[in-house]
């Protein structure tokens, strides 16, 4: 799907060195965020990856030389509210691919129109699991979805009845465990990673998407760090002693 040689050559892939056009009105540069998005989204309900080429010639042929800003803000809205993570095949080969953040398969799940932005709570919750030593309070989670504008018996638009969301349908899924701490009176509760969440993403490409998110490097989350690579080596020793 790389497209023809003229293509490539008509719209190469962006360089640093080229000079920057003229800016866009907001309003026809959201149109376009909106429609590339739509446009990838579809991309990757039905597992198939994209091309330079094409999204110039479906989405962008009018604003080819905008296409770095656009195809930026796109990929960022993609990663921190759909959960999907567009990734360059064999740079500078302009092929992507559009993978599910930390490898969930929970939004690749078709019924449910909203179900690719509602993975961005689970991966918001799941992180924070990790960040609070591996079980977090409801009252912690609550807390940092309300920065997202989701609160408790609130309904929400896009996630529908959050309680039951992350209560009910995200540990019916196996991603969540949500259990009442231990002699609490009056009841506390807790949320930890469900037996799904285990199997399909580890510690450190959670802690790579929390660094990612931060702009920061893995390293300096210290705890976290150690932590992640002590998972890991156990799982590598695990698998030796498999086979």
């Amino acid at each position: 799907r790389q497209g023809s040689a003229g293509e490539r050559e008509e719209h190469p892939c962006p360089s640093r060195d080229q000079e920057g056009p003229q800016s866009l009105p907001l309003e026809v540069l959201y149109q376009k965020i909106n429609i590339l998005v739509d446009f990838l989204l579809q991309k990757y309900s039905i597992k198939e990856m994209t091309t330079r080429a094409e999204i110039l010639h479906c989405v962008l042929k009018d604003h080819w030389e905008h296409f770095p800003l656009i195809f930026a803000k796109v990929c960022d809205c993609l990663y921190m509210l759909f959960g999907v993570d567009v990734k360059e095949v064999d740079p500078p080969g302009c092929i992507y691919s559009l993978d599910p953040v930390l490898g969930l398969t929970y939004n690749e799940r078709n019924g449910d129109d909203y179900r690719s932005a509602k993975s961005s709570i689970l991966i918001l919750i799941i992180t924070t699991i990790f960040r609070k030593g591996n079980r977090a309070s409801e009252k912690v989670i609550w807390l940092e979805l309300s920065r997202m504008g989701v609160f408790d018996g609130r309904e929400h638009a896009v996630y529908g009845e959050p309680r039951k969301l992350i209560t009910e349908d995200l540990v019916e899924e196996g991603y969540l465990e949500y259990r009442q701490v231990p002699n609490s009176n009056p009841a506390r509760y807790e949320f930890l990673w469900g037996p799904r969440t285990h199997a399909e993403t580890n510690k450190m490409e959670v802690l790579e998407h929390l660094a990612k998110v931060n702009k920061r490097d893995p390293w300096s989350y210290l705890r976290l760090y150690e932590e992640a690579f002590r998972e890991q080596q156990e799982a590598l020793h695990a698998q030796r002693v498999g086979h």
